[in-house]
């Protein structure tokens, strides 16, 4: 599975002005439904729910909220970074500023986790997320995540 099936430069969002989980889930939510066509309501349903078993935020200022929506057909990402950090209730008690979402089918079974899998794997190398926070627009952030995804592969 390649990193750009995973997402794709619309679903960048370089700067976003949140001030609360709450507040970044629908943000995530919105642009989501604006890709897949799906109910902005559904999809933030469906990330909130998975929320509230556990935070997704897995430390570093990283999270990686996630979901499974039964009339989704092929898996999805969006990722924010924050212009300020929000607590996300994430593991180590950080603030969270980096941001990727993952929707998949209800059905994905396995390319799910391997889609959460390879999202983790980007954002746990240290220089690659510093060159995430340096990078000013949805175009460069994506070069770094399929370039950098591209080259770990390899």
């Amino acid at each position: 599975m390649d990193f750009e099936t995973l997402i794709e430069p619309a679903a960048i969002l370089p700067a976003l002005r949140a001030t609360s989980k709450k507040q970044v889930l629908q943000e995530l939510a919105e642009k989501a439904a604006t890709l897949t066509g799906l109910p902005e309501r559904e999809v933030f349903e469906t990330i909130l729910q998975r929320e509230k078993l556990g935070s997704t935020g897995v430390g570093n200022g990283i999270a990686i909220p996630h979901g499974k929506l039964q009339a989704l057909d092929h898996i999805v990402g969006v990722f924010a970074r924050l212009t300020r950090p929000v607590d996300f209730d994430a593991l180590d008690d950080q603030p969270v500023d980096l941001v990727f979402l993952l929707l998949a089918p209800e059905g994905s079974g396995a390319d799910h986790l391997k889609a959460l899998s390879k999202v983790a794997r980007l954002l746990r190398d240290r220089d690659t997320v510093a060159n995430i926070r340096d990078a000013h627009d949805a175009g460069s952030l994506y070069a770094l995540m399929t370039s950098v995804s591209a080259q770990n592969a390899a």
